[in-house]
């Protein structure tokens, strides 16, 4: 944590001691919820070239180009269009897949102040190459740039995203500030059919205005997301139609989760805090899995099951 972000904790009461581990401590827990990113080549895998020096890569059809780009890291991918004319075309037209962790330094010290550093140029990094290309984004993975120091950056990059076309999108918080607020932009995202979101402070709905927000979103994840309003999640559960799989993780600030969707057929909470689940109308949900769930104050949490046809409930704690 920087030393402005410290004295303010000070002020407002917090034992800033120890502060640091703990928020390591979060992030392993939201990264081990986050899906992976899609297997890309490693440069260990790769065979030498024949002997006889000749392009045979460079004479295969562009649809296959298109699929070896799209499975490079990042950064081997954007170093392809150097080869020629006709693979700067190939890069700038495969759907691309964006893994912010491929641009960290390999190797580097890694002190606190070198990670925050190695962070920050991942984020200008990010914002290069969302900006070079057309679009549209198979997968991008953001959980490795540093935001606080620029918090318009990331409304951009959402913005970039909803205008050229993204399908899955896992966005996490460094996580410094906690309650860093995620911009409405991310309801204009009308191509995603995966989103996990990691340690933001949810937008208020009431001012979001449109049509559906997320038509094809089929999975959504929601880690250390606050939500300060119950009416929040069934917003989101309202704007995604075809939404099957549900996941949170750790609810903040929300006690009451009500489900009411005709689509939902899984919902799995994790580490929830206090947190009293009402099934009301999820004709199709089949699976309800509650894991390691705490009460804090002692009372009674409920799950109470309304219209249903069948599902399998499981509570499991550790």
């Amino acid at each position: 944590m920087d030393a402005a972000s410290e004295a303010l904790q000070r002020e407002c009461g917090v034992v800033t001691e120890g502060l640091d581990a703990h928020i390591v401590t979060l992030l392993s827990c939201v990264h081990s919820v986050l899906p992976s990113p899609p297997a890309v080549s490693s440069h260990a895998a790769l065979l030498p070239p024949p002997e006889d020096g000749v392009d045979r890569i460079s004479d295969l059809p562009d649809k296959i180009l298109r699929d070896i780009v799209s499975r490079l890291p990042v950064k081997d991918g954007a170093r392809t269009a150097a080869l020629s004319c006709r693979w700067r075309g190939v890069w700038r037209s495969t759907p691309l897949v964006l893994i912010d962790s491929d641009l960290l330094t390999v190797g580097g010290d890694s002190g606190l102040q070198d990670a925050r550093a190695d962070a920050r140029r991942v984020a200008y990094a990010v914002s290069d190459i969302l900006d070079a290309h057309p679009g549209p984004f198979r997968c991008v993975h953001l959980v490795c740039s540093s935001l606080e120091e620029h918090p318009d950056l990331l409304a951009r990059w959402l913005r970039l995203l909803a205008a050229k076309g993204v399908g899955e999108l896992v966005l996490a918080n460094r996580p410094w500030p906690l309650d860093m607020p995620l911009p409405p932009t991310v309801f204009g995202m009308a191509t995603l059919t995966r989103l996990y979101l990691g340690v933001f402070q949810f937008p208020d709905t009431t001012a979001i205005r449109g049509a559906t927000a997320f038509p094809r979103l089929r999975e959504l994840g929601l880690c250390f997301v606050g939500m300060l309003r119950r009416e929040d999640m069934a917003f989101v559960l309202s704007r995604s139609p075809v939404l099957e799989i549900l996941c949170i993780q750790a609810n903040v600030l929300v006690k009451h989760l009500d489900l009411v969707s005709r689509s939902l057929r899984c919902v799995q909470i994790i580490e929830g805090i206090d947190l009293n689940i009402a099934v009301k109308d999820a004709p199709h949900l089949k699976r309800l899995i509650i894991w390691s769930s705490t009460v804090r104050d002692d009372l009674p949490r409920m799950v109470k099951i309304g219209h249903l046809r069948a599902a399998t409930i499981g509570r499991c704690s550790l």
